[in-house]
């Protein structure tokens, strides 16, 4: 009763120092007399329904609202749980609502009390919207989330659409991350903001021609005014290493100004036991093999850093600043491998040993920073987007290779080899962007936009070799290579609905000009080439619960910056890496008939050529005894498929999402290393994911997560892939009125997911058995602070350039 008092004396002085303007209070509480903390007040104009303002109450449930001028207003009081409270207000002095209460909010079905709605799916011309604002999956975080969406397959570390790695965005904005940091940003990141999840598998002309599918996260919109946090952490435990990530975000909203700050750091340690069995061939006969036990271990800790300020200068015209910074500093990024060969001959009888360990650090700086103005014209939905970007990227790699070679039963060896590589890469990317949208009427729309970029690239590497225990450079394995890439692109798109007819129609041109010079070799090549990135999307309702569409477009896939290095980059004596810079971008034409039935059901038949596809391909040197893992253009590769997807409620705690693929993959390369023969490998494959969600208890607030995975043997390029298959067990319990939550799991209970790859064809034959830490116990926390209504403005600059930073490994 103090703190209350307190309170209203300080409104009270405050209207005594503004005796001329109208002040308009309350306090909100349950039915139980207990303040509603941050319930959530919306004052709109009764004339119109405009909105005026918005506020939360305060620790103490009071609101209020300043310099209001006399008028008829609307007021309502909400909050999760509550039944919404609307007051009809003749306002023309200073006024005091004194106590409003909320009564709590209960939808009784069938004796089962119900607080939350289930995700909802729709499908849209030229993408399938997976609703979850308010549902049962927003107390989860983004990954969780990811793994119900249609269409959407997370396992093994990976997240995938149709067969390949999505890009991701956040309200149409790219995030510029590895595969691995995008799902460390998600883990990490409350659903309770997120609207939708957009699907989007052949993307339109507005967005870049580069890579495949893109999964669009949009976040949820709120006027209201204030702060908010969060602090959250989760660990995993393996079967040799833990892993951890934490970190913090922070939003505040005024009136003009939205800032967003996150920080998160994953500390963790993986392990990773293979066995490879190589038979070398000569003349159809194998004349030697040999088998390696290899075991990694792996040591990150990825800082990472995000912040946003937007500034509305005024109704019509917005000013934003972005950046995004990666840390991975040398001292926690280590690897460390060690392995044990033993060479066999024809009649496999041992014939030597050699034992190779690889010491590697690493450290990586990834500095992001965009700048961008939003002009809103008069005219509903028409604005100019203009957007300038500039990345810096430094990383660097030091390696110490040590292997010894030993005559069998012998433990002194006759031989020991040494030798260091040190690479860096150094990346400066520009980019500027324009985009422009116009409603011509209710039912079509315009867009247009350019964009322009540069990236100039420096590679260098330096090996080191040492003779008499001296160390000298091998200027043979040593270079520098400079890669310069200057890029003009242009869309135009056009939409258009009828009654039970949508049309979306765009094109895209690309124009690239390239520069590559390796120093060693003297060896420059310049290439200039314009792309045409045609889209069509055909959706025909058939009525309120059926729907059929058609769609196709044209991608591009550049290759990698480092796939163009034309290093031999060693990772053992009988091991390399090696690019290309004359590699040429792949082209794909991808088409699809889809059919979506009783709303809940969706069946579509895809086909997809792939010209020039870019492969990193492991070819064995029967001569040499050499391992050379080459990226390469393969010829061509088609593939076509059936695909099946739901989302629906089995009963009122229990829904059903299923993802299954029926497919066919053929690959066309030039064996490099069997005479350049053109070869062809083709397979049928079927992969299967099946979550059961459950929810308990009346509010809802304990769910659990039941899935099962299959993935039959595959195909990547030359290499099969066996089958796959593991089973997931989560558990979530929500707290505090949603405001905290914790969760327990075992992700691959069954310790199923391992798998073996062969590649077998002409004259190479490759085994390897890999088994890494599937297998773990999870354990993680959120906790929500401040107004928890209010949504961050997080978003990411749309550059493609920036996804090929990322190096494979």
């Amino acid at each position: 009763m103090f703190k209350r008092l307190l309170t209203y004396l300080i409104y009270a002085s405050t209207l005594l120092s503004f005796a001329q303007n109208f002040v308009l209070t309350g306090n909100v509480v349950d039915e139980n007399n207990v303040p509603v903390t941050f319930s959530n007040i919306v004052l709109y104009s009764a004339d119109n329904l405009v909105v005026v303002d918005g506020t939360t109450t305060n620790e103490d449930g009071v609101f209020q609202f300043k310099n209001l001028k006399p008028n008829n207003y609307v007021l309502t009081v909400s909050y999760l749980g509550f039944e919404e409270n609307k007051i009809t207000i003749n306002f023309d002095k200073t006024t005091d609502l004194g106590i409003i209460v909320l009564k709590e909010k209960f939808e009784n079905i069938e004796g089962i009390t119900v607080v939350a709605k289930r995700p909802t799916v729709k499908r849209m011309v030229d993408r399938l919207v997976f609703n979850v604002e308010n549902s049962t999956l927003s107390n989860s975080n983004v990954l969780d989330v990811l793994k119900h969406t249609p269409g959407v397959l997370v396992q093994d570390g990976e997240i995938t659409v149709k067969h390949s790695t999505p890009t991701i965005y956040i309200n149409d904005r790219k995030v510029h991350l590895s595969a691995t940091e995008v799902q460390q940003l998600l883990e990490g990141t409350s659903a309770n903001s997120i609207k939708s999840i957009e699907v989007i598998t052949n993307p339109p002309a507005k967005y870049e021609a580069e890579g495949g599918a893109v999964i669009n996260i949009v976040t949820s919109k709120n006027i209201i005014a204030g702060y908010n946090g969060s602090v959250f952490g989760n660990y995993m435990q393996g079967s040799e290493y833990p892993k951890y990530s934490f970190g913090t975000s922070h939003f505040f909203k005024t009136e003009k100004l939205n800032t967003y700050i996150n920080y998160s750091v994953s500390p963790r340690k993986d392990y990773r036991h293979n066995n490879e069995f190589i038979n070398f061939i000569e003349n159809d006969e194998i004349t030697s093999t040999w088998e390696t036990d290899y075991k990694r271990t792996r040591e990150t800790s990825n800082h990472n850093l995000n912040a946003n300020i937007d500034y509305e200068l005024n109704e019509k015209n917005t000013l934003g600043f972005s950046t995004s910074i990666l840390a991975a500093p040398r001292d926690n990024t280590k690897t460390s491998v060690n392995s044990l060969t033993e060479v066999y001959n024809v009649n496999h009888v041992l014939d030597s040993t050699f034992n190779t360990t690889n010491k590697l650090v690493d450290e990586k700086f990834n500095m992001a920073f965009t700048l961008d103005y939003i002009h809103k014209f008069k005219k509903e939905g028409e604005k100019l987007i203009v957007s300038a970007h500039h990345t810096n990227y430094d990383f660097s790699s030091f390696q110490d290779v040590k292997t010894g070679y030993f005559l069998p039963s012998e433990s002194l060896a006759f031989r020991n080899n040494n030798f260091q590589t040190y690479s860096r890469q150094l990346i400066q990317l520009y980019t500027g962007q324009v985009d422009y949208e116009l409603p011509i009427n209710d039912t079509s729309k315009f867009e247009t936009g350019a964009k322009v970029s540069n990236i100039n690239s420096k590679s260098v590497l330096d090996q080191y070799v040492f003779e008499n225990e001296e160390k000298t450079i091998d200027i043979e394995n040593s270079d520098i290579f400079f890669y310069d890439e200057f890029n003009y692109a242009f869309y135009a798109s056009y939409s258009k609905d009828w009654e039970h007819w949508s049309l979306k129609s765009g094109v895209r041109a690309e124009y690239t000009d390239v520069k590559g010079n390796s120093l060693s070799t003297n060896n420059i090549n310049n290439k200039a080439y314009i792309k045409l990135f045609p889209s069509l999307f055909v959706l025909n309702k058939l009525n309120e619960n059926n729907d059929l569409y058609f769609n196709y477009n044209r991608r591009i896939y550049r290759p990698r910056y480092s796939e163009l290095n034309p290093f031999k980059y060693f990772l053992n004596d009988n091991a390399y890496i090696t690019g290309d810079p004359e590699l040429k971008p792949q082209i794909d034409d991808v088409f699809t008939l889809g059919y979506t039935f009783n709303k809940d059901y969706t069946f579509e038949v895809y086909y997809r050529n792939e010209n020039n596809p870019t492969l990193e391909i492991t070819f064995q040197d029967n001569d040499e005894r050499k391992l050379k893992h080459i990226n390469t253009n393969i010829d061509n590769s088609i593939s076509y498929g059936l695909d099946f997807t739901t989302y629906t409620k089995i009963a009122n705690r229990w829904s059903l999402y299923v993802l299954s693929s029926l497919f066919y993959y053929e690959n066309n390369f030039y064996a490099l290393e069997s005479n350049n023969e053109l070869t062809k490998v083709d397979k049928w494959s079927l992969y299967g994911n099946i979550i059961n969600y459950f929810s308990f208890l009346n509010d809802e607030s304990l769910t659990a997560d039941i899935a099962y995975l299959y993935i039959s043997p595959l195909l990547v390029g030359p290499e099969q892939i066996s089958n796959r298959h593991g089973l997931d067990i989560n558990f979530r319990k929500t707290l505090f009125k949603n405001r905290a939550s914790i969760n327990i799991g075992l992700a691959d209970v069954f310790n199923t997911k391992n798998f073996t790859s062969s590649t077998k064809y002409l004259n190479q034959d490759v085994y390897q058995n890999s088994r890494m830490e599937n297998r773990l116990l999870t354990f993680g926390f959120n906790y929500k602070f401040g107004n928890s209504n209010i949504k961050n403005n997080q978003k990411e600059i749309d550059l493609e350039e920036r996804e090929r930073l990322n190096t494979k490994k």
